[in-house]
């Protein structure tokens, strides 16, 4: 550590926060481009269904009865779940960041190993409600933030698969929200991020791929320290400015690139630059499931149970999924054997791709074990930096393949917005009919809704719940 302390990178970083901080204060008081208004607008809408998908599995729902019954002070802000209850804000954002992650369906960041989303929108929503600021300010509060929290992904890479970034960027990205929403000025808001980076943790990145349900906890625990890193701060209760440098570079041993700090801030924005999912698994094995699809319309004749071998070529990413009989739905979600298994047997990567019966399914089970992982040959820059290959080879000798070097859903190939409100329509609609409509029109912009206190708006979404 002695060697970080003097490096010049230490302090151009340290700089850079301050620059970052200064930044994100002032552009609170500033309209967003539409263009970047209506992208948070979806992420927003995106990762609303993505919460609600999550509440219904039976280890989240009974994680909320927990929430439900320690809850303590003021129901100020809303869990969005059946029954829509209403808790202190801290109970509230730890129960809907405990559901953001579970299902692997929501939005993602293309340029770096981050989920901005997650780690920003429980919090924020929760103190949005709690302090009755309107979805205009709820909006530029989330652009913000995905801004400041991927600016930190990008300037502290992983050079492997270690820690996994749910871990690694949650706290920064709440406390983050949560300073915005509060109108902290940039001192203060500095002391909340740097206290929150202090509380970051080291979350194994094979917690997901072998199944450990506590990783879907750590969006949960990052939401609460990240409003308690807020809170703190106006205590006096900060990090140092050098403290995102020693932690990630220091001891998680990350890369250093304080330019990515501060480069381009307030012209090219993260979320436009953002992905979203229809299929509930690992981005990383998004390439893989859409060449298996592409070959599941070409089978004709053929039946599934003839493949004697599945190849799949695959970036380093997807290398790292490499479990053949996942015990969670969690790890089926990172392992590529389950994933074009059950997309071959099934024809989808949806949610019913994943569940715990597909798991036992022998169908299943058994292509996954025919599944056999090689490097693919010449993976490209971003965005051709997650690609596969896929070969089925029957018993008879004959070959079908399929390549998908760049999987859609990035901002190059993005999935039009009637897809993404079916698919919050799938996900959210069962539960809170009201909330299609509703989110539709916060992302076309419509000036009543964008005036409205977001806890207004949180009142009609969840009105007719079931």
């Amino acid at each position: 550590m002695s060697n970080e302390k003097t490096s010049p990178a230490r302090a151009r970083a340290a700089g850079n926060v301050r620059e970052l901080m200064r930044w994100a204060a002032e552009a609170r008081s500033r309209p967003l481009p539409q263009a970047v208004r209506r992208r948070a607008a979806t992420i927003l809408s995106d990762d609303f269904g993505a919460i609600v998908a999550g509440s219904l599995e039976p280890q989240v729902a009974r994680a909320r009865e927990g929430f439900v019954r320690t809850a303590s002070g003021t129901a100020e802000a809303t869990v969005f779940a059946k029954g829509a209850p209403r808790l202190d804000r801290y109970s509230a954002a730890c129960a809907n960041g405990m559901a953001i992650t579970w299902c692997e369906l929501d939005e993602g960041f293309r340029n770096a190993s981050c989920h901005a989303g997650a780690y920003t929108i429980p919090a924020l929503l929760a103190e949005a409600e709690a302090r009755g600021l309107t979805v205009d300010e709820v909006l530029r509060a989330l652009a913000i933030a995905y801004e400041v929290t991927t600016r930190f992904a990008l300037a502290f890479p992983f050079p492997a698969f270690n820690v996994h970034p749910h871990a690694a960027f949650a706290t920064i990205g709440a406390a983050a929200a949560v300073s915005l929403v509060r109108g902290h000025d940039a001192k203060t808001m500095q002391d909340a991020v740097t206290g929150a980076a202090s509380m970051t943790f080291a979350g194994p990145f094979d917690t997901a791929v072998e199944g450990s349900l506590v990783r879907n906890g750590w969006t949960a625990a990052g939401a609460w320290i990240g409003l308690r890193a807020a809170e703190w701060a106006e205590a006096g209760i900060a990090g140092g400015i050098d403290t995102p440098y020693d932690v990630f570079a220091g001891i998680f041993r990350t890369r250093a690139i304080p330019e990515a700090l501060v480069e381009g801030l307030g012209t090219a924005w993260s979320v436009a630059n953002g992905y979203h999912k229809i299929y509930a698994c690992c981005n990383y094995a998004h390439a893989a499931v859409e060449a298996t699809l592409n070959l599941r319309g070409r089978l004709k004749q053929r039946k599934a149970e003839d493949i004697e071998e599945i190849l799949v070529e695959a970036g380093p990413g997807g290398l790292a999924l490499t479990t053949v009989e996942p015990e969670t739905v969690l790890a089926a979600k990172f392992s590529i054997p389950h994933a074009v298994a059950a997309t071959t047997h099934l024809g989808t990567a949806g949610a019913a791709a994943f569940t715990f019966d597909t798991l036992r399914d022998e169908s299943i089970a058994g292509l996954r074990r025919r599944v056999r992982l090689a490097p693919y040959a010449d993976v490209g820059p971003a965005p051709r930096d997650r690609p596969a290959r896929v070969v089925w080879k029957f018993r008879d000798g004959e070959e079908m393949s399929a390549v998908v070097e760049n999987p859609r859903g990035g901002a190059d190939q993005p999935f039009d917005e009637p897809t993404l409100l079916s698919k919050l329509a799938d996900n959210a609609g069962g539960v809170f009919p009201a909330a299609p409509k509703l989110l539709a029109g916060i992302i076309k912009g419509e000036p009543a809704l964008l005036a409205q206190p977001w806890h207004d708006v949180v009142a009609n979404l969840v009105v007719k719940n079931t």
